[in-house]
């Protein structure tokens, strides 16, 4: 009973909690319960910000929402990578303000109150975020107060909710930016030089030297007498340890199975190519034909010398020097078959300066509309960027006002202010087949993949002894990050990269699919978490330095013992087998001193004048020197000191975040996207 007793004291909270998760089980639904347990592990953290897990579905919605201010803003979803990278990245900063920086600024006392924000959004103190916004000018370009207010009035009663959105992400911008100010005040405002320290930079920024200098290399050739121990190494590892944190990575080894496409597969694009070539020639319709029978569809650019060079160095040849009416034979490549017709040829600018303004359906140009086009701001546009409906006015006449008709816009009144100088450019039609593996090489390549993964039966030795068996080559990545994207070659790895983060070490993919390019079968070859690297890893490193340190400083000695009691520069190269070099200006100023090695630098700012000095050394090199001169110039002034002061304290600000990021900023959003 004793005994019994214990258990129940020790263990009952325990056993509490086991028989209600078992009671819960009954009652709650078990998709219910498996979401709840799936929010609740770490694995599903984006990161966690100064102690809060960031789940993924609140990720979630902040990423939704800044989509959606994406496209309000841009007037598009993001498509590229790149730019949904981009989104991804701005709702991660929001959450870093929110959850770090506004909360530290807080601490340190700083706050921005609601009649600040009225000034700052609606009031007198308008927010340089507000008054540069598109939305507010005015007819003449610059700020409105009328528009803004007739925004403001106009977010209740838009019922798609879009405009409150773009509302408050604009206050929420304007109130961030407030903190940002106020916290880099703090450094700004406070780093303040007096007027010694300002006359003191002054002068060190003044001071020239004349220099000659002996350089003695220490080299790397192993040296018997001098020993780094094992001591010494863990004791330098444990001093510098921070500089060996790393981030939780996998060794892996895989095998790729790049699809290419075959002999057969080249001759069969050639004959799909070979059967639409006569009609390519002949037709009058070539939008409608090169819709049915090409992989490039018609367009309407007009094209300059090289420009085509994004399609074929060889397309781009022919075109370039190619007649009108003129149409090449067949263009091979290893990616794909073309053929050109040259269709029309002018002469356009690649650029021109337009003046925009929009205008109702109904509208004629008018004095008053022709005021409101003159009084724009000009806008730059080329082929690739142009509001859409404004193709033609590469061709329109100077300073001829005109409407246009945009798909986006609506009508506009648009007026070519200038042009870029005439060169030739070419309208062109062009038939393209591109070479693809077809169903039997995909299926050749799977098949190689499936073999390799079924005899490794998901064991790394099974991994080893089949892509032997197989000779297949295997290619290995140590340290790989969560992060990694791209593996041999071959772009887009992320599910690559995603499984080996799930599985164990010692375990073996089946086929993992990267697009319709490639097969991956991979082994874990090691697990690495995050924390430091283990000293036996970079022992050897370590070893290295410490060396270079010893070799450095006994090298200085043997160069200050042979020239003690020598009084003259040639004297001492002489005795160390060197030659003399010499250097005018050399100044402690950073700009002055990029050219000259930090070590010797510092020595000869502290060095007497005509005395021979040294040894200096750096882990490389060994320098005696002799300053001949100083000189005292006035080519850094006050306003130099002040330039210099504002340039730091840009860059304390840019630091601020970054800085009370460490250690508080964990991201895991690769787990993720």
């Amino acid at each position: 009973m004793a005994v019994l007793e214990k258990i129940r004291v020790k263990f009952g909270v325990a056993i509490t909690v086991i028989i209600a998760i078992a009671l819960l089980s009954f009652i709650i639904d078990p998709s219910t319960l498996s979401s709840v347990m799936y929010s609740m592990s770490s694995k599903n953290d984006v990161g966690k910000i100064d102690g809060k897990r960031i789940g993924y579905m609140e990720f979630q919605e902040t990423l939704d929402k800044y989509t959606k201010l994406n496209e309000i803003i841009t007037g598009g979803s993001p498509s590229s990578d790149e730019q949904q990278k981009a989104v991804r990245d701005a709702a991660w900063q929001s959450l870093v303000d929110d959850y770090l920086f506004v909360k530290n600024c807080k601490k340190a006392g700083l706050f921005v109150g609601k009649d600040e924000k009225v000034e700052l959004t609606t009031g007198g103190d308008i927010s340089p975020i507000i008054a540069r916004d598109p939305n507010f000018a005015g007819e003449d370009g610059s700020f409105s107060v009328d528009r803004l207010v007739e925004f403001v009035q106009a977010v209740q009663g838009d019922e798609s909710g879009r405009m409150k959105l773009y509302w408050d992400y604009l206050q929420k911008a304007v109130m961030t930016e407030a903190y940002y100010e106020k916290y880099a005040a703090l450094f700004t405002k406070s780093n303040q030089n007096n007027k010694l320290m300002t006359a003191r930079q002054i002068a060190e920024n003044n001071t020239t030297a004349d220099i000659e200098y002996v350089t003695v290399p220490v080299g790397y050739v192993q040296d018997s007498t001098i020993q780094v121990s094992d001591a010494e190494i863990e004791k330098y590892y444990n001093a510098h340890k921070k500089n060996y944190a790393s981030k939780a990575s996998r060794d892996i080894e895989y095998v790729v199975f790049e699809v290419k496409p075959s002999a057969q597969d080249i001759a069969a694009a050639r004959d799909k190519f070979n059967e639409s070539y006569d009609e390519f020639l002949t037709t009058d319709n070539l939008k409608a034909f090169l819709l049915r029978n090409s992989d490039r569809k018609f367009d309407t650019r007009w094209y300059g010398k090289n420009e085509l060079n994004t399609v074929d160095r060889k397309v781009a040849e022919f075109v370039d020097n190619a007649a009108v009416g003129k149409a090449s034979e067949l263009i091979a490549t290893d990616e794909a078959f073309y053929a050109v017709r040259v269709l029309a040829a002018k002469k356009l600018p690649n650029s021109i300066e337009v003046k925009v303004v929009p205008a109702n359906d109904a509208e004629q140009i008018t004095s008053e509309l022709l005021a409101k086009v003159d009084a724009a701001e000009a806008m730059t546009m080329t082929q690739d960027r142009l509001i859409p409906g404004c193709e033609d006015l590469f061709d329109a006449r100077l300073n001829q006002a005109q409407f246009v008709q945009s798909p986006q816009y609506g009508k506009l009144l648009a007026k070519v202010v200038s042009k870029s100088e005439l060169v030739e450019k070419k309208q062109v039609a062009i038939l393209s087949r591109n070479i693809v593996p077809g169903k039997e090489t995909y299926n050749s390549y799977y098949s190689q993949a499936n073999t390799l993964a079924a005899r490794s039966a998901g064991t790394y030795k099974g991994f080893k002894d089949a892509a032997d068996s197989l000779r297949l080559y295997v290619q290995s990545y140590d340290k790989m990050l969560e992060s990694t994207r791209h593996l041999g070659g071959v772009d887009g790895t992320v599910e690559v990269t995603r499984w080996a983060f799930d599985h164990k070490k010692g375990e073996v993919s089946n086929i993992i699919t990267v697009g319709n390019s490639a097969f991956f079968v991979v082994a874990v070859k090691g697990v690495n978490k995050e924390g430091f690297t283990p000293l036996k890893e970079v022992s050897p490193m370590i070893r290295m330095t410490l060396f270079q340190e010893k070799a450095s400083a006994k090298k200085a000695e043997e160069v200050a013992a042979k020239m003690a009691g020598l009084d003259d520069m040639n004297a001492v190269a002489e005795a160390l087998g060197a030659e003399v070099a010499s250097k005018e200006g050399v100044a402690f100023a950073a700009a002055g001193g990029m050219s000259v090695d930090p070590v010797l630098l510092g020595a000869v700012a502290s060095a007497e004048t005509g005395v021979i000095s040294g040894p200096a050394r750096s882990a490389y090199s060994i320098y005696v020197f002799k300053v001949l001169s100083r000189e005292e110039g006035a080519f850094y002034n006050e306003e130099d000191a002040k330039a210099m002061d504002a340039q730091k304290a840009q860059y304390y600000s840019q630091m601020i975040v970054p800085v009370m990021s460490e250690d508080k900023v964990t991201d895991n959003r690769a787990r993720f996207f």
